[in-house]
């Protein structure tokens, strides 16, 4: 089961690019964030066209929104929390109908913080360390995950290779080690494996995001690993194969983010 996370940033304007993403990697699961799109206007007919005939989708017009879009059967989990009490649309939790049985998945979109790393002059990024903080005891009060995968832009890039210079970024919203701590107790909290440090070394670089702000994105190379891909412990020996499609990021009218893929032998 190929399953693939993407922030599209603004479906309705690249909905054209899903046809090439398919053509790349066709997943059996996309998982996107930043939608920006109201439910009643989602391209529903181009994913149709590509074979996505079960769909969920949790979106608002102009900002964040998420999408589970599948080959497979998908059936909505009930009673997930509205974080933060904000009605923002920034997570969708679904069950697919596998091979082995079903499979538990979350999609997040988490809020990125602004650009001042300090809760009281910026209340972005205390939105955002309250919402890892009410992620975490969610998944605290949960248990470790079981049969489960939780991808998205997480909005933090915890390692120090995954960041193009761990230095000049600490005190860089994203990199923060008050973020970094955040992140990884929720990691902790529902014993994840991280599935793209699983096939690359924590020594070496990965990133998934290049800034719009570069002059020439690909010669910098000034990237950062925001989109993550988590399986619970009894799927890690289950992990096959990965790929971040960097050559996304050179498409017309690209996304600052690259599609992610996890493969599962299931």
């Amino acid at each position: 089961m190929r399953i693939v996370t993407w922030n599209i940033n603004s479906v309705r304007l690249r909905a054209p690019l899903l046809a090439q993403l398919d053509a790349e990697l066709a997943p059996d699961v996309l998982c996107l964030q930043e939608t920006k799109s109201p439910d009643d206007v989602f391209p529903h007919a181009a994913a149709e066209a590509l074979g996505y005939t079960h769909r969920v989708i949790r979106g608002m017009k102009g900002y964040n929104g998420v999408a589970v879009l599948s080959r497979l059967p998908i059936l909505l989990r009930p009673g997930e929390p509205d974080w933060c009490g904000r009605g923002d649309c920034r997570h969708l939790g679904v069950d697919i109908d596998a091979p082995g049985g079903p499979v538990e998945l979350h999609d997040f979109y988490v809020p990125a913080g602004g650009d001042i790393p300090d809760r009281e002059a910026n209340p972005k990024f205390g939105h955002k360390l309250d919402f890892l903080a009410e992620a975490t005891a969610w998944t605290a009060g949960r248990g470790a995950a079981r049969r489960a995968v939780l991808v998205g832009d997480l909005n933090i890039a915890p390692l120090e290779h995954d960041v193009w210079s761990h230095r000049q970024l600490l005190t860089v919203v994203s990199h923060t080690p008050i973020e970094v701590e955040a992140l990884t107790r929720w990691q902790q909290a529902g014993e994840w494996h991280d599935a793209l440090r699983h096939f690359v070394p924590p020594e070496q670089k990965l990133y998934t995001w290049w800034s719009y702000r570069a002059r020439d994105w690909e010669a910098a190379d000034r990237g950062r690993r925001l989109d993550h891909v988590w399986v619970s412990q009894d799927l890690a020996g289950a992990l096959r194969r990965h790929v971040v499609l960097k050559p996304a990021r050179g498409w017309a009218q690209a996304s600052d983010h690259v599609p992610v893929m996890v493969e599962l032998a299931l």
